[in-house]
């Protein structure tokens, strides 16, 4: 029998545990306890694609690319570089832990990363007025510099921090490696993708382009999920459950929730932007889009939601 396949999204807290464990080596062993829990997944009969954010690692590199770049005069590295990087060093941890556990409980399995391109509009309005700040804040003398040296960025006051650079945050329209990602799962392969939502790429005269932009992990990973008719989306987050009142007395948490159900939700502002809502509206465009079911919960949870037992399930 043919394994059924599971698209998971793994958050932030999957990399870093906080911010005294922010380290490689740190990083690394956050990533070893997440692998058991998707190897659980496996060893329950699924094939496995994961995705992952990269925020706070595009945030290390860009931070050392500008302290050599004023130290040493070193040239900078573009963000769309800074996401390409994270796939492969995020990717190369994630596939070692899991092959390390597949190694350990006697499994014949692999897992093997793919650097992914995302395919976003370049007229998309995202473009036009840029929200996603990025990198470190510079005071008002260094803003003369900045503007001489990169005059196309999109500069922002940030509640008396100092000066931020803001990116756009297009939505995905195609991922470009789709087949290679088909062709590795067909093999037998768990496969790692769409890191930090992807490379963002625009088309130009019929070829491809890198843009210096974010695109949203979770919106990223329910469009691959639902073009490779995946038969379950895992968003893990930071709780085991999707609450409403969530962090008040009224607070009640959701376990099997219907589509115009979660969508009532949404309508009525019970999650937060920027942190619940993303993940709510990654779920609903998977599930719009054909998907058959969708668990919101934490990592350390994953193998008991997928028994039923715990998360917020979502279906048509």
């Amino acid at each position: 029998m043919e394994n059924k396949l599971a698209v998971i999204a793994i958050g932030g807290n999957s990399l870093i545990a906080d911010k005294e464990h922010q380290t490689v080596a740190d990083q690394y062993s956050a990533i070893c306890t997440t692998a058991q829990h998707i190897v659980d997944l496996i060893e329950g009969g699924y094939s496995v694609v994961v995705t992952h954010g990269n925020g706070p690692q595009v945030g290390f590199i860009l931070r050392r690319s500008e302290i050599a770049h004023e130290s040493a005069g070193m040239h900078s590295v573009p963000l769309v570089s800074c996401g390409a990087d994270t796939q492969g060093a995020i990717g190369y941890q994630i596939q070692q832990a899991m092959d390390n556990e597949f190694k350990k409980r006697g499994m014949d399995q692999s897992a093997v990363t793919v650097v992914t391109q995302v395919e976003v509009d370049k007229n998309d309005q995202a473009f036009v007025t840029p929200t996603k700040p990025i990198g470190t804040f510079y005071s008002e003398e260094q803003m003369e510099t900045i503007k001489k040296e990169h005059p196309d960025w999109n500069m922002v006051s940030d509640a008396g921090r100092g000066f931020r650079r803001v990116v756009a945050s297009p939505k995905p329209q195609i991922i470009v490696e789709k087949k290679a990602i088909n062709t590795l799962i067909d093999a037998g392969f768990n496969v790692i993708a769409v890191g930090g939502g992807g490379i963002p790429v625009v088309k130009e005269d019929d070829k491809y382009v890198g843009v210096d932009a974010v695109i949203d992990k979770d919106f990223a990973t329910s469009l691959l999920a639902a073009e490779l008719n995946a038969d379950l989306l895992i968003i893990s987050t930071g709780v085991p459950q999707v609450a409403l009142n969530f962090n008040t007395p009224e607070e009640k948490k959701l376990q099997n929730v219907g589509l115009d159900e979660i969508k009532q939700y949404m309508k009525e502002g019970h999650f937060a932007p920027g942190s619940m809502l993303p993940k709510i509206e990654a779920v609903v465009s998977f599930i719009e889009k054909g998907g058959k079911k969708a668990i919101i919960t934490d990592p350390e949870h994953i193998k008991l939601a997928v028994a039923g037992k715990t998360g917020t399930h979502i279906v048509k």
